[in-house]
């Protein structure tokens, strides 16, 4: 589990769980998100919200980690532009993390 600040005062945290993380990932949900100014505000969030809704709507299956990630985290109500950041943020440190030990793991099993 991780805990993301949500605001700039640092007031307001969110969790973050380890599902959510990979169900960021399972979707690609962050890649071609943010504009080339790299700049995070409530046009991004609101487009995201966008995207998984298109998702859900077109899933012929079971999108339950999808609506999961919804209720917990992206419809949440402390999750703004300053929150999408700090995940987006948590996102790239937690994917070269999994990264690492993937590679570890090949290596241990080479040798």
């Amino acid at each position: 589990m991780y805990t993301i600040q949500t605001n700039a005062s640092g007031t307001r945290n969110m969790d973050i769980s380890e599902e959510n993380l990979l169900t960021i990932q399972k979707y690609s949900l962050f890649q071609h998100l943010i504009d080339s100014n790299g700049i995070v505000d409530e046009q991004v969030l609101d487009k995201l919200k966008l995207n998984i809704r298109s998702l859900i709507a077109s899933a012929e299956g079971n999108c339950k980690d999808l609506l999961d990630l919804c209720i917990d985290v992206i419809y949440h109500n402390n999750m703004k532009a300053f929150g999408l950041h700090q995940l987006v943020l948590l996102y790239i440190k937690w994917e070269k993390e999994t990264e690492k030990c993937v590679e570890n793991e090949e290596a241990e099993s080479i040798n």
